[in-house]
């Protein structure tokens, strides 16, 4: 009995050779880093808020928890997609998220919840957040090209546009040809 004990735990034992735990690749991505430190700026600023106006500011406070939540999960989801496209609409839901934040932090301080100077280090930490998202859908958003390739040369591959034809009407070319008598 000892014996099948002894084997169980040895299985649940972590392999001593890992030098360090380890990270999923978003955590590795500096704007979830900051995404985690707004949350822990944003949740003392909670605890504040609730403690002195919390019947005019529920809503709000409820909210800015919810977004500043969004924000992080919406970043850890997308850099876990394989598409370019879906990653990219993650990243601006997390962007839309963060200015969302943006604009609770506006509305505790126009309930006179807060003063100005009192969301200062929050506003800066997501106007870093949000540049650095939108950096990331710029990235991503168009298929095939990272940002810092130049945009023109994509088009070199368009097929030429055909003539739309409108209400039946056989389409036109630009340029018509001379007719004798012309």
């Amino acid at each position: 009995m000892n014996e099948l004990i002894a084997k169980n735990q040895a299985k649940n034992q972590i392999n001593p050779v890992l030098s360090s735990p380890p990270m999923f690749d978003h955590e590795k991505l500096d704007v979830y880093q900051l995404e985690l430190q707004f949350i822990t700026w944003v949740t003392d600023l909670l605890e504040e808020v609730s403690k002195s106006a919390k019947s005019k500011t529920a809503e709000v406070c409820d909210q800015l928890d919810r977004a500043s939540l969004s924000a992080l999960l919406n970043t850890a989801e997308g850099n876990g997609k394989r598409q370019r496209q879906v990653r990219a609409k993650f990243f601006d839901d997390a962007r839309g998220s963060g200015t969302e934040c943006a604009g609770c932090l506006d509305a505790l301080v126009a309930k006179r919840a807060v003063t100005e100077e009192r969301i200062l280090d929050g506003k800066k930490l997501l106007v870093r957040i949000v540049s650095m998202l939108c950096a990331l859908v710029d990235r991503f958003d168009i298929p095939g090209h990272l940002k810092d390739e130049p945009l023109e040369n994509s088009f070199d591959t368009l097929p030429d546009p055909k003539p739309v034809s409108y209400s039946g009407e056989k389409s036109r070319t630009r340029t018509r040809t001379r007719t004798e008598g012309s």
